[in-house]
């Protein structure tokens, strides 16, 4: 019997902000669907957010000309307030996300289980390009 193990890949920023922004910006929806896209041809048009372990959540994402669309969602495992987030993907991958304060700024550090179908440098490029968007978005406003 072979089990194989999935490739983890991590993304991460320094965002110049205390840990209750980062935190408040990445959890609640009205912000969430400001900042989580890879590039200016998508957008997310509707989040939703049940931040406790149990809770679900969901974000909308679509390209902008209409071409195409998804539901990223997954239920959390772990939600220890301006500390970590765990969550399983809707098809079971994990996503550990951690906010390490310090002072006024804070390290956001996601890792994630790479999908099978696309290059693992490709999906990092993605997720990372999501995180860019999110440190931006976070010191702009």
């Amino acid at each position: 019997m072979e089990s194989s193990q999935p490739t983890k890949v991590t993304v991460q920023a320094v965002i110049q902000a205390p840990v209750e922004k980062v935190w408040r910006y990445w959890t609640e929806p009205a912000h969430i669907t400001k900042w989580n896209q890879a590039s200016e041809e998508w957008h997310a048009p509707r989040a939703e957010n049940d931040l406790r372990v149990g809770g679900k959540f969901l974000t909308r994402m679509e390209a902008k000309d209409g071409s195409m669309g998804f539901d990223f969602g997954g239920v959390y495992d772990v939600v220890s307030r301006h500390e970590a987030i765990g969550y399983t993907m809707e098809d079971g991958r994990r996503v550990d996300i951690t906010f390490v304060d310090q002072g006024n700024e804070t390290k956001v550090i996601e890792t994630f289980d790479a999908e099978s179908s696309n290059p693992v440098e490709f999906q990092q490029a993605g997720w990372q390009a999501i995180m860019d968007n999110f440190k931006a978005y976070t010191e702009q406003n």
